[in-house]
This record gives C-alpha cells, sequence and structure tokens, in this order.
C-alpha cells in the first residue's frame, strides 16, 4: 500500500512539474501600437500610399516555435492623406461592408532571429483566403518581438477590381505592396 501512495505521489509531482515547465516556456505577446502598416500602389496619375490605423494580434511562442501568429486588420480604419473619396473607392474595392476585416494566421512556424525569415499562413482578404508565404526580418529588442518586411499582392488574386476614377479614365495597378513593422510585447 506504502508503494502504490509513493507512486502516486511522484506520479503527481512529474504531472505537476511537466505542466509547470510547459506554462513557463510558453509566451504569449500582443500586437502594440508602436509598428505601422501602410500600402503602396500606383495608378494611370499617381503614386499613393494608405495607412491602417486600427490593428490587432498577437503571437505565441513556445521555446524556439511561434505556435501562432494572428493579425487583424479593420477595413475602415484604412485611410489615405488624398481624402474621402480615395478611402470609400479603398474601403469598396476591399468589400468592407460584408469583409470588414483583413485577416492574417499563421500557425507552427518556427522562430529564428534576423533577416530572411518565412512565415507561412493564411492571408485573408475581401472574403478570399490564400495560403502566402511572406519573407520577413525578426528580431527581438528589449524583451519585444519585431516582425517588418513587405509582401506584394495582385488584388484580382483576391478578387477585388481595382478601383477606378474620371469614369475609367484613372486607373489603380493591379499590383500593391504591403509594409509592415510589427512590435509584439509580452
Amino acid at each position: 500500500m506504502i508503494k502504490i501512495v509513493h507512486m502516486k505521489n511522484t506520479l503527481f509531482l512529474i504531472l505537476v512539474f511537466i505542466n509547470t515547465v510547459m506554462g513557463v516556456a510558453q509566451e504569449d505577446y500582443t500586437l502594440t501600437d508602436k509598428g505601422a502598416i501602410t500600402v503602396d500602389g500606383s495608378s494611370t496619375l499617381h503614386d499613393w500610399t494608405v495607412t491602417a490605423n486600427s490593428y490587432s494580434g498577437g503571437l505565441v511562442l513556445n521555446d524556439k516555435l511561434l505556435d501562432s501568429i494572428s493579425l487583424e486588420v479593420d477595413v475602415v480604419g484604412i485611410l489615405s492623406t488624398r481624402g474621402a473619396t480615395m478611402d470609400k473607392k479603398t474601403h469598396n474595392a476591399l468589400k468592407m461592408d460584408e469583409f470588414p476585416k483583413i485577416k492574417f494566421v499563421a500557425r507552427d512556424v518556427v522562430f529564428s532571429e534576423g533577416d530572411n525569415q518565412a512565415i507561412s499562413g493564411t492571408l485573408n482578404i475581401a472574403g478570399v483566403g490564400k495560403d502566402v508565404v511572406i519573407e520577413t526580418a525578426i528580431h527581438r529588442p528589449e524583451g519585444r518581438i519585431r516582425i517588418t518586411g513587405t509582401y506584394k499582392i495582385t488584388l484580382q488574386d483576391f478578387n477585388m477590381e481595382p478601383p477606378t476614377a474620371m469614369f475609367g479614365s484613372i486607373v489603380v495597378g493591379d499590383d500593391v505592396t504591403v509594409n509592415f513593422d510589427l512590435v509584439f510585447a509580452k
């Protein structure tokens, strides 16, 4: 009887230890407002930039594996310096009424600091999800995780029609570049 009790106690202690170690190894980070997300594009008249002013996200680091990375951008917060007309055209192209958020989710990403770090995930824009691989730079300044990079998107790959103006005489180019500087903190 003493052996069984001792064995149960030992098993209990081992389970508590494993649970404690697993809990300590996992680190949760939240996206801060210290970064920026912009989109650069062109048209037949001029180049343009819009800025994402409202976004959220997080990542879970478990030892050397990013268990998950998530990012949500509120389409209504994507604004330009060119005024309400361009903002409305941008929101319409992104199908804001039906799909108010742009989403990116990645799972089981091998974490490594430095430049040229590929992150594979699913990017969902205007209701269309695509598997993508995004080249990034990952650094850990002052206990934070900073992920930076650029990613080129072809609007028609996400079933978006490039916006037009002036009765079709001004047309937005089909390719845009997303620039991101994401800072996550515990």
